[in-house]
C-alpha cells in the first residue's frame, strides 16, 4: 500500500510539473493575478490578428495576378477596413463588458438561433485559427530549411499544437508571458523590415506612383473599370484572412484586468494599429520591390532577402525577421485557445454543449474545452496536410459569417433603439459599412473558393450546429422533468412545531449533497426519511460552490454565488427543522466537484463519525452512450473515493421518464 501511495505521490508531482499547482480559489487577489494587462492581452489575443499579416496580404496580392500596381489600393483598403471592424468591436465592448464576441451579440440582439449559428462558426472558426497559425509557422520556418527537411513540416507542427494544449491548461497568462519574446522580436524585426525598406528607397515613391497611374489607365483602356473593380474585390475579399483575430479581444474581455472596458478597447487600439501599419506596409513593399514568389519561398521571406541581402549580416537579419514571423503565427494560435473555450462554456451555460465545458481545471483554465480545440486543431492538419491555401479558405469563411451576424445586430439594434442614443446615427453608419464589407468578403470566398474547401467549413459548421440542437433538446427535456419536481416538492406545507435543537454529532447523521433547493433534493431527503425512518437524528446539506464560466466574472461574481448557495442551502435547514429534524449545512469553493466534495465530506465525517453521504442521481429507463458526456458522472465517482477512504456513501436514484 505505501508503494503504491509513492507511485501515486510520484504520478502527482509528473502531472504538476506538467500541468502546475492547482490555483488557490480562495485567496481574494486571485482573479487581479490571472487578468491580463493590455500589453499581454495584446500579446495574447492582437497576436491573432498581428500573425495573420504573414498570409493575408501575400493571398491578396497573389490574387491581382498581373495587376501589381493594385497593391497600393490593396494596401489603403485592407487598413481602413481593419480600422473600421475594430472600432465597430470597440462598441461592442462598451455593450458587452463581460464578453461581447460573436455569440453572446447575436444570441442578444438577434436571437438563440443566430447565436448558436455564431457560436458554432466561432469554435470552428478558433479551431482553424490554431491550425491555420501553427501551419503557416511551419511553412515560414521551413522555407529557410533544406528541401530534405520539408518531409518533417507535418511532424513539427503537430507537436507546436501538442506544446500549446499543455501550456494553456497550465494558465493562460503563463503561455502568453512564455511567448512574449517571439511577439516582441516580431515587432522590432517587422519595424525594421517596413520602415527601412520604405524611407530607404522613399525617392521612388514618384516612379512606383508613375507606374500605378500607368497601369491604372492601361487597365481601364483594356478592360474597363468594371472588369477592374471586379479584379480588386475578388482580391480584398481572399485576402479577407488579414481581418481574422479582429474580434479575439472582445471574445476575451473576461480575461482582462478591470476595468475591462478600458482594458478591452485599449488593447484593440494596439491591435489594430500594428495590423493595419503592418497589413499597409507589406502592400507597398512588395509594389515597391516589384516581388514576386520564388519557389517554396512566402513572400514575405523574398522580400526580406531583397531588403537584406546586400548587408554584411543581410541573410542572418532575414532569417530572424522570417523566423519570428512563423513564430508569432505561433503565439498568434493563442487566440483559438483562449477564445474557444470561453465561447463553448458560454454556450455551455446555455445548455447548447455539455455542461461539462463550462467547469474550469484547478488551474482555472477551461482544460475540457482546451483539449477539444487542441485536438480538433490536430486532425484538421493531418486532414489537410497542414496545406494552407485550403485552410486559410475554410478559416475565412466563419470568421465573416460571425462578423456579418455581429455587425447585423448592432445595426438592428441602433435602429430599434435610435431614441434612447444620440449618437445612434454614427454608430449606425460604421456597423453598416462594416456590415457590407463582411457580407462582400464572405460571399465572394463562398462563390469562389466552396470546391476548394470552403464547402467542408459549411458542412463542419452546419454538422455542429445540429449536434447543439440535439444536445439543447435533451437538457430542455431534463429541465421540464426538473421543473414537475419542483413544483411538485418544494412547495410542500409543513406543520408542526419547528425543531431548533442544535445538531449532536454523536448521533446518527445524514450528510446530503444538493445543488440548490430543487424537487430533486427534496425527493432526496424525503427518500432518505421513508427508507430510514426514525434513524438519522441529524441532517447537514452540503454544496460546492462552484466556480465555473457562469460566474467568474471577477471577485463581485464569486461572492454572489457563494451568498446564493448558502441561501439555497438555508431553506432545506429551515425545511428539515420544519419537520422536526435538527439540521444544519456546509459548503466549500472549488472548480473541482468531486475533489471539493471528497474534502468537505472528509472533514464532516471527522466531526460525525457516524454519519452517512447521501447522494441523488437522474435515472433514466434506458441508459444511452451520450447520458454519461451530458450529464457528469460525479455521484458514482465521488462514492469511489468515499468507499476508498472508509466513508459510507449511499446514490438515492431519481427517475427520469
Amino acid at each position: 500500500m505505501n508503494q503504491e501511495n509513492e507511485k501515486l505521490s510520484i504520478a502527482a508531482k509528473i502531472k504538476q510539473l506538467i500541468l502546475g499547482a492547482p490555483r488557490n480559489i480562495n485567496d481574494p487577489k486571485i482573479f487581479h493575478k490571472l487578468a491580463l494587462i493590455p500589453l499581454l492581452a495584446w500579446i495574447g489575443l492582437g497576436a491573432d490578428g498581428l500573425s495573420s499579416s504573414s498570409y493575408g496580404p501575400e493571398a491578396a496580392f497573389r490574387a491581382i495576378g498581373g495587376h501589381a500596381y493594385l497593391a497600393l489600393f490593396l494596401g489603403l483598403g485592407t487598413a481602413i477596413t481593419v480600422f473600421i471592424i475594430s472600432y465597430a468591436y470597440s462598441r461592442i465592448i462598451e455593450h458587452f463588458p463581460h464578453g461581447g464576441g460573436g455569440y453572446i451579440v447575436a444570441t442578444h440582439m438577434l436571437g438563440e438561433r443566430a447565436g448558436v449559428i455564431s457560436g458554432s462558426a466561432l469554435i470552428v472558426d478558433y479551431i482553424l485559427t490554431i491550425t491555420v497559425s501553427i501551419a503557416a509557422c511551419s511553412d515560414a520556418i521551413f522555407s529557410y530549411l533544406p528541401a530534405g527537411y520539408q518531409h518533417l513540416k507535418l511532424t513539427f507542427a503537430s507537436f507546436m499544437i501538442i506544446l500549446l494544449i499543455i501550456l494553456n491548461i497550465r494558465g493562460i497568462k503563463e503561455s502568453i508571458t512564455g511567448l512574449a519574446p517571439i511577439f516582441i522580436t516580431f515587432i522590432v524585426t517587422h519595424v525594421l523590415l517596413l520602415g527601412y525598406g520604405i524611407f530607404s528607397h522613399i525617392g521612388e515613391v514618384h516612379t512606383v506612383v508613375t507606374n500605378v497611374n500607368q497601369g491604372l489607365s492601361a487597365d481601364l483602356k483594356t478592360i474597363g473599370f468594371f472588369g477592374l473593380f471586379l479584379i480588386f474585390i475578388r482580391a480584398y475579399s481572399l485576402g479577407g484572412g488579414t481581418y481574422t483575430g479582429i474580434e479575439a479581444v472582445s471574445n476575451g474581455l473576461q480575461i482582462m484586468r478591470d476595468p475591462k472596458v478600458q482594458t478591452g478597447k485599449r488593447t484593440m487600439v494596439y491591435m489594430a494599429t500594428s495590423l493595419a501599419i503592418t497589413a499597409g506596409g507589406l502592400f507597398f513593399c512588395y509594389l515597391l520591390f516589384n516581388v514576386h514568389p520564388s519557389g517554396t519561398k512566402t513572400l514575405n521571406s523574398v522580400l526580406a532577402d531583397s531588403l537584406f541581402g546586400s548587408w554584411s549580416y543581410g541573410k542572418a537579419i532575414a532569417v530572424i525577421t522570417i523566423f519570428s514571423e512563423g513564430a508569432l503565427l505561433l503565439v498568434g494560435a493563442q487566440a483559438g485557445f483562449i477564445d474557444a473555450p470561453r465561447v463553448m462554456a458560454n454556450m455551455a451555460v446555455d445548455s447548447w454543449l455539455p455542461h461539462r465545458f463550462a467547469v474550469f481545471s484547478e488551474r482555472l483554465t477551461m482544460r475540457n474545452g482546451v483539449l477539444m480545440v487542441g485536438i480538433s486543431a490536430l486532425l484538421l492538419l493531418i486532414y489537410t496536410h497542414g496545406s494552407i491555401s485550403a485552410l486559410v479558405v475554410m478559416y475565412s469563411i466563419n470568421v465573416f459569417l460571425t462578423f456579418s451576424l455581429s455587425e447585423f445586430g448592432m445595426s438592428r439594434f441602433f435602429i430599434k433603439h435610435r431614441k434612447e442614443h444620440k449618437e445612434w446615427k454614427k454608430h449606425l453608419s460604421v456597423h453598416l459599412t462594416g456590415l457590407t464589407m463582411c457580407v462582400t468578403i464572405l460571399c465572394i470566398t463562398i462563390f469562389e473558393k466552396f470546391l476548394e474547401g470552403g464547402w467542408l467549413t459549411l458542412v463542419i459548421t452546419s454538422a455542429l450546429i445540429i449536434l447543439c440542437y440535439i444536445i439543447k433538446s435533451h437538457y430542455k427535456k431534463i429541465e421540464e422533468e426538473k421543473k414537475k419536481f419542483d413544483d411538485l416538492l418544494t412547495s410542500i406545507p409543513v406543520y408542526g412545531e419547528r425543531n431548533n435543537t442544535p445538531i449532536d454529532n454523536k448521533k446518527m447523521t445524514a450528510v446530503q449533497l444538493v445543488s440548490g433547493f430543487n424537487g430533486f433534493g427534496v425527493h432526496t431527503f424525503l427518500t432518505t426519511i421513508r427508507q430510514f425512518p426514525d434513524f438519522y437524528k441529524n441532517f447537514i446539506f452540503v454544496s460546492v460552490v462552484v466556480v465555473d464560466q457562469g460566474v467568474f466574472k471577477g471577485e463581485e461574481g464569486l461572492d454572489e454565488h457563494k451568498k446564493h448557495v448558502e441561501e439555497e442551502l438555508k431553506k432545506y435547514v429551515d425545511f428539515a427543522r420544519n419537520l422536526g429534524i435538527p439540521a444544519d449545512y456546509r459548503f466549500s469553493t472549488g472548480t473541482d466537484v468531486v475533489k471539493t466534495a471528497t474534502d468537505l465530506c472528509v472533514d464532516i465525517h471527522k466531526e460525525f463519525p457516524r454519519s452517512m453521504v447521501f447522494t441523488g442521481k437522474l435515472a433514466f429507463q434506458e441508459e444511452k452512450f451520450y447520458h454519461g458526456i451530458l450529464h457528469n458522472e460525479t455521484s458514482f465517482t465521488l462514492q469511489r473515493n468515499l468507499h476508498f477512504l472508509g466513508i459510507p456513501n449511499l446514490i438515492l436514484p431519481i427517475k427520469m421518464d
